[in-house]
């Protein structure tokens, strides 16, 4: 029986729900990268990282390739890039409208 598509996309964000995660996915919306940088601007665990990477690969997010002893990930897709800045900019209009609402409060208590 086939997965309904709510359902699928409700996976699609738990495995996105990590902030290890979302920092790889980042991180990789620039470029392909090595698992020894993506340790180094993330600084984790190397096994924590590891896992996380997994995770990634499983769901089919990212991918990974060997060059020479060097493993490099890279995102599977453009929309995944799509994706991480639709989240920012839902994240800056939510937060500006706290913003908003904070002013407006600190202003009704001055009065």
């Amino acid at each position: 029986m086939p997965v309904p598509l709510h359902q699928a996309k409700a996976e699609l964000f738990k495995t996105l729900g990590h902030p290890v995660r979302i920092r790889v996915l980042e991180l990789l919306c620039d470029g392909p990268m090595p698992v020894r940088d993506l340790l180094a601007a993330i600084e984790v665990e190397a096994s924590n990282l590891s896992q996380q990477l997994a995770v990634l690969r499983r769901a089919g997010i990212v991918t990974a390739r060997r060059e020479g002893s060097t493993v490099m990930y890279e995102l599977a897709g453009g929309d995944v890039s799509d994706l991480m800045r639709a989240a920012r900019r839902i994240l800056t209009q939510l937060l500006t409208g706290q913003r908003d609402l904070l002013t407006e409060l600190q202003e009704a208590d001055q009065i």
